[in-house]
């Protein structure tokens, strides 16, 4: 009775997400917030071709100067490109700023992976940078929770291509495993209960299940109230949390269940030594989905290889780049000015 009902519902959620496809696509590109960040970019953008080595197309955007410094943007779990752009209208009009959508999200085609995993989103990444970078040139790469794991997992799997192609890195939000083991999203597990002196771990399948279902976001008010308590934060500005919630209600939840399950099961190990380049890490003080914890973990494993740039922790829940759009921007600003500034006076 429950597989069938588990069939049912997929079936009835399938023909939800075609029924509300070209929803999706307006929320992606909505306009009119208050907060002109928040707002579509008005910088021309360039559209580049880039087929994944299984042919899935990823869709990429460039906006600035093709001869400025680039940056890579990543974005997380049941996002798309359009959540940068606080960052592309703060850096588009001095930086090569480029973005895509993760395969199956956004406007990327979904394909036909053999596995979906890290180290699959790994090869999509080189696919990317093979594709705007000419030889010789590295970006500095920015990864958002998946994104940031997409990172990590580059790294740990083509390390000479992060010395080839990234000058810098910025991981925010992130961590490289046991994420079940660690999240406080939902109440009373993996937090300190004062009666039991100890944390109630999350169940694996109570976390692997909430991971995976496919689930719904309708605009009401409860629901609203959730995604801010849980993902953001409730002292988050209400207009981005509007724009948090458009952005993960434009996913599909097919999608969102397939790589929610990729979440649960994910094990990069220590990967993110392997990024031998200077690294700044960003974790979220109310950050449930991923704990700064893991943060700390990737940062001790950078400053023991002597490639920590900075660690810092922002007063933001999980989507911090854009609930703190002001403190992650300059930070960001801070890297590409670091970046930028040798090239000048070589040049």
């Amino acid at each position: 009775m429950r597989a069938m009902m588990s069939e049912l519902w997929g079936a009835l959620a399938h023909q939800i997400d075609g029924i509300l496809e070209v929803h999706r696509a307006g929320l992606r590109s909505r306009g009119g917030y208050r907060n002109p960040a928040l707002n579509p970019p008005s910088t021309e953008h360039q559209v580049i071709d880039v087929r994944a080595a299984d042919g899935a197309r990823l869709r990429v955007h460039a906006y600035g100067p093709q001869d400025a410094q680039p940056v890579v943007l990543i974005h997380g779990w049941t996002c798309c490109l359009e959540y940068w752009n606080p960052q592309i209208n703060a850096f588009a009009g001095e930086y090569r700023v480029i973005a895509f959508d993760l395969r199956g999200h956004g406007e990327s085609e979904f394909g036909r992976p053999d596995q979906l995993d890290c180290h699959l989103l790994a090869d999509d990444l080189c696919a990317v940078l093979d594709t705007v970078l000419p030889p010789g040139q590295r970006a500095v790469v920015v990864g958002h929770s998946l994104g940031a794991m997409t990172v990590q997992a580059w790294a740990g799997k083509y390390p000479q291509r992060v010395l080839d192609q990234a000058a810098a890195v910025v991981l925010a939000n992130t961590g490289p495993y046991a994420l079940v083991d660690e999240t406080t999203v939902v109440p009373f597990f993996n937090r300190p209960l004062p009666l039991l002196n100890r944390k109630v771990p999350l169940p694996m399948w109570l976390g692997r299940g909430g991971l995976s279902a496919r689930i719904v976001f309708p605009p009401v008010a409860p629901v609203r109230w959730v995604f801010a308590r849980q993902i953001m934060s409730l002292d988050a500005d209400p207009e981005i949390i509007d724009f948090g919630l458009n952005i993960v209600r434009s996913c599909r939840s097919w999608v969102r269940s397939e790589f929610g399950r990729l979440l649960a099961e994910m094990d990069l190990g220590d990967a993110a030594r392997h990024l031998m380049v200077p690294t700044t890490v960003v974790a979220g003080t109310a950050d449930d989905m991923t704990p700064a914890v893991h943060a700390e973990q990737i940062a001790q494993w950078l400053r023991e290889s002597g490639n920590l740039a900075r660690f810092v922790l922002l007063p933001t829940g999980h989507l911090g780049t854009v609930e703190a759009i002001d403190g992650f921007n300059e930070i960001l600003g801070e890297v590409l000015a670091a970046v930028r500034a040798p090239a000048e006076a070589v040049g």
